[in-house]
């Protein structure tokens, strides 16, 4: 049985110091001086100015009643999370038996204590949904005040419905599992679909992130001449929020899809020629969609094409496909979030990780003094309308 203790600093000076050995299967992370290498690329957007209301957050979490833990997936966002909140990371003892069970045990006492804890269930997916199952169970037997899963990526959102016969919904499933854990509230960041608020019988709040990618595109690209295209008719909800939101045209692409992970993009839906087009999409895992549809406004005379996706899986040869996007001049900048770990891309200046810790602090802000969380979108949105 190996045993891996996550170590957290004592004070602000030399935060944050742990360690996680790169043997444990689940954790494939390159570590240097403490952090791993998305480091390089991140991007912290968070508008300096925009200061929280009084009535909605205040500035700090209570210690006392209120832990944040993060699991394998989530470490290094966590940790930034933790430093911006000035509170120490929540010890936990993670062991992992010759045969691959998982084993997770808190070092510290939650006993009635509001608990937060963080976990991406991305790649591999089956083992992280396990672990943050194991954990939940732990601080539901620890007996935790109430158990705040949140999940930057959601892993199964895609198996949403039915669409053949003999076909799971296990998205549904997945979320019958973390409820019969124990969980008290989930948190969700930028959902496939919103159909999956509906699959549990907790709360539910989806959390979305547009509003710190746009401070960062917006100001590279500017507002005059950019579009917002959506890659698909399944992304146009997604799309036609944020073009509302900087009052900015929006255009469609028309697609096929002849098989699974393989995209056509056959038509252009609005005026793309001579703009600047920023496309959105929830996540990109193939790249097939997304540099189908760069590849199309390029052909309608597109003056820049970048684009926007939260999630970053890029599965299968899609690193490659983008850097020789990159080469060929069809896509400007990439821009996803740090909701998985970002080390498919090095050294690449047009492939940017956007960090969503400013985001999770205020959320966790609001949690802890019981405010209002849709009110932190409309502040950043009021401040890119007037600044950016």
């Amino acid at each position: 049985m190996r045993l891996n203790k996550l170590r957290h600093a004592k004070s602000k000076k030399d935060f944050p110091l742990f360690h996680l050995k790169c043997s444990l299967k689940m954790a494939k992370l390159k570590w240097k001086s403490g952090w791993p290498n998305l480091r390089k690329n991140l991007i912290n957007v968070k508008p300096s100015k925009v200061k929280r209301s009084s009535a909605n957050c205040a500035n700090n979490m209570d210690r006392h009643n209120h832990v944040v833990f993060s699991l394998s997936k989530t470490h290094d966002l966590v940790s930034r999370i933790c430093q911006k909140l000035k509170m120490p990371m929540g010890l936990i003892t993670h062991n992992e038996f010759a045969d691959g069970e998982t084993y997770i045990r808190f070092e510290e006492s939650v006993r009635n204590k509001d608990v937060f804890i963080f976990q991406s269930t991305c790649a591999p997916v089956n083992d992280s949904l396990m672990e943050l199952l194991i954990a939940i169970d732990a601080l539901k037997r620890g007996s935790a005040k109430s158990i705040t899963a949140i999940l930057p990526y959601y892993g199964y959102a895609r198996q949403d419905r039915k669409t053949m016969g003999r076909e799971p919904i296990t998205s549904k499933l997945v979320a019958d599992l973390l409820t019969t854990a124990g969980v008290s509230r989930v948190a969700l960041t930028d959902i496939h679909s919103d159909q999956t608020q509906g699959f549990f019988n907790i709360p539910v709040d989806t959390l979305q992130t547009y509003h710190v990618f746009l401070t960062r595109t917006v100001e590279l690209l500017g507002k005059k001449d950019l579009v917002v295209v959506s890659p698909d008719y399944g992304g146009v909800k997604r799309a036609r929020l944020i073009a509302t939101s900087l009052e900015l045209p929006l255009a469609i692409i028309d697609k096929r899809r002849p098989a699974h992970n393989v995209a056509e993009s056959i038509n252009v839906l609005g005026e793309v020629a001579n703009k600047n087009c920023l496309i959105v999409d929830d996540m990109i895992d193939t790249g097939g969609t997304v540099i189908a549809a760069a590849k199309l406004l390029r052909e309608h005379h597109a003056k820049k094409v970048c684009v926007m996706a939260t999630h970053g899986l890029f599965n299968g040869e899609a690193p490659q496909r983008f850097q020789k996007a990159f080469n060929e001049g069809l896509v400007d900048y990439l821009f996803v979030s740090n909701s998985i770990p970002q080390t498919k891309f090095d050294q690449c200046p047009q492939f940017q990780v956007i960090d969503l810790a400013p985001l999770f602090e205020e959320v966790l802000l609001c949690y802890a003094n019981n405010s209002s969380i849709s009110a932190i979108y409309t502040r950043h949105i009021e401040w890119i309308k007037k600044h950016v």
